[in-house]
């Protein structure tokens, strides 16, 4: 599912009345696309671009299979892509299996720490059905541009930014709690300065923080 097509992002796409859901149509006939039909209106779409699938408010999915991250880089290559075309708000939904599961810390590495992108593991089709289903029904009911970035974010959300802040040389569970309470974003946190980290973890973590993100980027 990792195949690379012309234009990054199809034009207008963005706009999808809440409730809805605009799927490429390389998802026809798949386990995700039966469970999410009668729960959402599930419309499919030629040439979508990188995305698999586009949400209301602005917000689009793109979809990591186990097959992805075990065949290689392809996947990196369309999320780089895709970060550098658009300001859409991108999640990127991953299958963490027991195959993949070797390969999943370094993804969660790139996509949080180096594209600044959310990520949220799922285990098979019928999870991520459930898990964009809940996507669309909290877009409906506030109309949040992003999901990840209002008072409320999705656990599963917090809980992927939380374990990829943890894999930071020297920041451990606590540390990591303490740094997302002043820093509630990957964005916010890499372009912290050391200053403003030595307030929260002192001054020997901050610069291996700060050094850590001036080498992811």
């Amino acid at each position: 599912m990792s195949s690379m097509v012309g234009t990054p992002v199809r034009p207008g796409a963005a706009a999808v009345p809440y409730g809805h859901a605009i799927g490429s149509e390389k998802w026809i006939g798949s386990e995700l696309a039966r469970l999410l039909q009668g729960k959402i209106k599930l419309v499919f779409e030629d040439g979508l671009g990188l995305v698999d699938f586009h949400l209301s408010n602005r917000t689009c999915v793109l979809y990591i299979s186990e097959s992805d991250m075990v065949s290689g880089n392809a996947f990196k290559r369309r999320l780089v892509r895709f970060r550098k075309a658009c300001n859409l708000n991108g999640i990127v939904i991953a299958e963490r299996t027991r195959l993949s599961d070797q390969y999943f810390p370094p993804v969660q590495n790139f996509v949080v720490l180096e594209l600044g992108m959310a990520l949220l593991p799922v285990t098979n089709q019928s999870e991520a059905a459930q898990l964009l289903f809940q996507l669309i029904q909290e877009q409906s009911r506030d109309g949040s541009s992003n999901p990840f970035i209002r008072k409320k974010r999705s656990q599963l959300a917090e809980a992927s930014i939380l374990q990829t802040v943890q894999r930071i040389p020297g920041v451990g569970k606590v540390k990591a709690l303490q740094l997302l309470q002043h820093f509630p974003t990957i964005q916010l946190l890499s372009n912290a300065s050391v200053t403003e980290l030595e307030t929260v973890v002192g001054q020997g973590i901050a610069k291996q923080i700060h050094s850590f993100f001036v080498q992811t980027r």
